[in-house]
């Protein structure tokens, strides 16, 4: 019988945590990994674990093949902790595509629905922004407000805003190119220790993303959504929703609103979560975790030796 633990979370990645080979180790030994990008690939037609095990790393991180594979792998490293362990988690969060894989693992969105629904978002999104038009980069030892205020100042009728708040001195930007370059250098002029021009081609979670929600809405409302089985707490609010009316609108406005994650992350902690499990490709999430909630117990679950040592943790 399983047991659900208020004091424990289990979170997900999102893009920027793909790699080429990733989950190899896992698959070689848990038929549920292999099991859940044959079925994410049916559902899409292509071969997702061809791309993640042999490349190239450009079609590994186009948006719209990155995002269905994020998501399959946080939800077969999921599948694969539910057959070891009868322990589940009260809490789940995802950080930006990670909220779909919690979403899909709390039962949310049916697995299939979910890989249909990021494979469409990932295709809008790169659909609304043109290769070359926007960007993203991160600002290193500022504080949020002096971030925030930076772009206001350099916007210059174009768009620029603060999108993730990852963790204290870490602020990722978007928007348009030129824009994201003048708030880099205010950045490094105010004291920034680092500005950071990431390798991606879409800018998440500002207003160029707009019409790409407004695109999304449409699929949402034809997507079957249930009342998760877990709580859920959500990147756009900070909030759990159960109602699929209020799960669909979370989902529209995270596309074009910042992700809040050391809010989500000091959230899950004042509610009593102590330990929070990683579970997906990379530790990303654990890094940031540290720093938001020190006095918490942070694992990762991505390859057979963390999942043994998570197991074991739990399983004492």
């Amino acid at each position: 019988m399983n047991e659900q633990t208020n004091n424990l979370a289990f979170i997900f990645p999102g893009q920027g945590s793909q790699s080429l080979g990733m989950l190899k180790d896992l698959a070689n030994s848990h038929i549920e990994i292999k099991h859940t990008f044959e079925q994410a690939s049916e559902a899409l037609s292509i071969d997702l674990w061809a791309i993640v095990a042999d490349g190239p790393e450009e079609a590994l991180n186009q948006t719209q093949n990155t995002q269905p594979v994020m998501l399959a792998a946080g939800f077969a490293v999921w599948e694969v902790w539910c057959k070891h362990s009868t322990i589940r988690p009260k809490w789940m969060a995802g950080h930006s595509l990670g909220e779909y894989t919690a979403l899909v693992c709390s039962g949310a969105l049916s697995f299939e629905e979910g890989i249909k629904l990021v494979a469409v978002r990932g295709k809008l999104m790169q659909e609304a922004v043109p290769a070359g038009i926007g960007s993203m980069a991160a600002i290193l030892g500022l504080e949020d407000q002096q971030v925030v205020n930076i772009c206001a100042q350099v916007a210059e009728h174009e768009v620029v805003s603060a999108v993730n708040f990852n963790a204290p001195g870490q602020v990722v930007i978007a928007g348009n190119l030129a824009a994201v370059e003048r708030a880099m250098l205010a950045a490094k002029d105010m004291g920034a220790k680092r500005a950071i021009l990431l390798p991606v081609s879409v800018p998440s979670h500002c207003a160029l993303m707009k019409s790409a929600a407004e695109k999304l809405d449409t699929y949402l409302l034809n997507t079957v959504v249930a009342n998760p089985k877990m709580t859920v707490i959500h990147n756009v609010d900070v909030a759990s929703h159960s109602s699929p009316e209020q799960i669909r609108v979370a989902l529209s406005q995270q596309l074009y609103q910042p992700v809040r994650w050391v809010e989500t992350i000091k959230l899950l902690n004042d509610q009593g979560v102590t330990r929070f499990v990683e579970c997906g490709p990379g530790k990303v999430l654990v890094s940031l975790n540290k720093r938001i909630v020190k006095d918490a117990e942070h694992f990762s679950i991505y390859n057979s030796e963390t999942l043994t040592e998570v197991l074991e943790q739990f399983n004492d």
